[in-house]
């Protein structure tokens, strides 16, 4: 059994290695919290992931193509229409 200083440094880095671990958890459950609010506030602002983002920009890239070879059709279309109508 040690007694004297010893045992007084011994009581005193239990107690130091408790606290540590004592300020670890405390750290942890900080961080979980927050990152919950941080996901519930993010949620309520009604925004898209990157994901979505990009996908419905090279929908919409896409769409405007489409649009533009089909005007291009049908201007051609109507001058062939208007040249055969004279």
């Amino acid at each position: 059994m040690t007694t004297g200083p010893n045992r007084i440094l011994d009581d005193f880095a239990k107690l130091m290695t408790d606290a540590a671990g004592a300020v670890q958890g405390v750290g942890r459950e900080f961080e979980t919290a927050f990152k919950a609010q941080a996901e519930r506030w993010l949620n309520g602002m009604d925004l898209v992931k990157r994901e979505e983002f990009e996908a419905v920009r090279e929908m919409a890239v896409k769409a405007r193509e489409e649009n533009e070879a089909l005007q291009a059709r049908l201007a051609a279309l109507e001058e062939k229409l208007a040249a055969s109508a004279k």
